[in-house]
């Protein structure tokens, strides 16, 4: 599948218009629904492909915050052969009560992968649990990047960001 194949089959599968509520709090015309495109195995696939282009050699862990970047980050793990970490929205009261599913260590370079970049907020929030561990975070890759100040929150933390694609890829207009 072609970049633009995907670009277009993504906004075939995942684009809704409409009035919704966003995670960072405000109201948006449209919807990009990470559910319908992560859920499509082919666009999956090319997924896994595009975000293991940004495995490094000195890459040693995927991670992706529950629930839309665990698929991301399984197909990128699959695809690279780096071993993934599932990043918990919150830590689990029972069993282990950890905040990670999976092994990370200090040493670790990780590179999180996240579905639908907005503000960052929760991509940011998982890089700062990866960092407490003491590991590092070589790079944040989202899947699309809403241009509304994701990569601006994103760098000011101090962490690289990426996108394989935006809205404006999509052809979708800024309201």
């Amino acid at each position: 599948m072609t970049r633009d194949e995907l670009v277009a089959r993504i906004k075939k599968t995942a684009y809704l218009e409409g009035d919704f509520l966003l995670r960072s709090g405000r109201r948006s015309n449209y919807y990009l629904d990470k559910y319908r495109f992560e859920t499509q195995p082919d666009i999956l696939q090319q997924l896994g492909k595009l975000f293991a282009e940004h495995v490094t050699s000195e890459t040693t862990r995927v991670a992706g915050a529950e629930l839309g970047g665990v698929a991301l980050a399984a197909s990128t793990s699959m695809e690279s052969g780096v071993p993934f970490v599932i990043v918990r929205n919150a830590k689990k009261d029972y069993g282990t009560g950890n905040a990670f599913e999976g092994i990370i260590e200090r040493s670790d370079k990780v590179l999180i992968v996240e579905d639908i970049a907005t503000t960052g907020g929760q991509v940011l929030e998982a890089a700062q649990q990866i960092v407490k561990l003491g590991a590092s975070v070589v790079a944040i890759v989202a899947v699309i990047d809403r241009l509304e100040g994701a990569r601006e929150n994103i760098e000011t933390a101090g962490f690289r960001f990426e996108s394989l694609m935006t809205t404006v890829d999509l052809g979708i207009k800024s309201e």
